[in-house]
């Protein structure tokens, strides 16, 4: 990912809402929408990010400290524009929140996603997360997830 005047990374902001939820079922091909609620912008935009390109979203992380399980971050959503894949910015933004989770005290930083994901799949492999088997009702009864964890370098 280049950091030219033409890419601009930040801290996401309630108002992003409204621009993430208009291209994120286009950008997967299929219905996800319902699974990116306003209330995680509206609450977790300070551990949150969003990047443009030529003033257009081009992706975007949704990630929060867990207040129940005070060693871990969790990352709920990623997204990246279909033509803007493979230059790097999930793995920037992956980066730039593992920091954030770090320098809040984190040691793990935890996700999911549905087995057909074979992209989510192999992205977090390569980042060095753990796999798990497909976990029956996890998210949703009648539903399979796979769990990611990894744990930080540099953590306490």
């Amino acid at each position: 990912m280049s950091d030219t005047n033409e890419t601009l990374q930040r801290i996401a902001a309630p108002a992003d809402f409204d621009e993430i939820i208009a291209v994120v079922d286009d950008w997967w091909g299929r219905p996800v929408s319902h699974a990116v609620p306003r209330l995680f912008l509206d609450h977790f935009y300070n551990t949150s990010f969003v990047v443009h390109e030529q003033n257009r979203l081009v992706a975007f992380l949704i990630g929060f400290l867990s207040p129940s399980q005070n060693h871990v971050a969790y990352i709920h959503f990623v997204g990246v524009a279909p033509g803007a894949r493979k230059q790097g910015y999930a793995a920037k933004l992956y980066q730039d929140f593992f920091n954030v989770a770090v320098a809040n005290g984190r040691s793990e930083v935890h996700a999911i996603t549905v087995p057909i994901n074979t992209r989510s799949i192999e992205f977090h492999r390569r980042l060095g997360f753990s796999i798990s088997d497909p976990v029956e009702g996890y998210n949703q009864p009648g539903q399979q997830h796979i769990v990611f964890k990894k744990k930080l370098q540099g953590a306490p």
